[in-house]
């Protein structure tokens, strides 16, 4: 048993992390900003009032899990504000980046200490971010802030492969969310399934890769 930290569990994506990891006995710790029962329910450790965007936040979740360390953190919170050039919000931008791309640095960088050789930092990042693979533009704020925790995912990998730290940026395809308005081509279970393979499959090996949930590695 290992014990996965989700960073953003409170629904969609991140609920049903935690729901399939506590299912096939993971020792999970979810966070959100707000109550989620169902985290409860699957059998979650939960913390509220986490917000990726406060130093108060990771120092307190730091805090919480002190007793038993970290083997595999997901960094799952997300934020998306629909834009084009015409209608770019530049505040909306700046707040998409410090949840997409800051986030998971500033959680990583406060749950460091509680993880040793062997751990895995999944980040949850999007296709859209992918410089190599923008065919449609838009969505300027959310693509500049995933293209930037793409990088964020790289570096940590560079940085981390000295203490046997995997990273991998993960895509969970277009899921039928809140976020995307219901709309998407898979479920959020199947997504979750596909990303708990992927972290299951990361090693040293692949570590500053990019995937996708489906199993097909991604270019940045």
């Amino acid at each position: 048993m290992s014990r996965y930290v989700i960073i953003g569990a409170s629904r969609g994506i991140g609920l049903e992390l935690a729901r399939q990891l506590a299912a096939r006995g993971e020792e999970v710790t979810a966070t959100t900003r707000g109550a989620c029962e169902a985290l409860a329910e699957a059998g979650c450790e939960v913390v509220e009032g986490i917000d990726v965007t406060s130093d108060e936040s990771a120092e307190r979740l730091a805090g919480a899990l002190a007793d038993g360390g970290v083997d595999v953190l997901v960094c799952n919170a997300g934020l998306l504000i629909s834009d084009t050039l015409e209608s770019l919000n530049f505040d909306d931008a700046l707040r998409q980046y410090m949840v997409n791309a800051l986030g998971p640095v500033r959680m990583t960088r406060a749950l460091l200490p509680l993880m040793k050789e062997g751990g895995k930092i999944g980040v949850v990042t999007s296709r859209v971010g992918s410089l190599g693979d923008n065919t449609s533009g838009g969505n300027y704020g959310y693509r500049m802030s995933k293209a930037a925790a793409n990088m964020a995912a790289v570096n940590l990998a560079v940085e981390l492969r000295a203490r046997g730290i995997a990273v991998a940026a993960l895509h969970p395809g277009y899921v039928r969310t809140e976020m995307t308005g219901g709309h998407g081509n898979i479920s959020p279970e199947a997504a979750a399934r596909g990303l708990i393979l992927r972290l299951d499959e990361l090693s040293m090996e692949t570590t500053g890769t990019f995937w996708h949930a489906d199993g097909q590695r991604l270019p940045w």
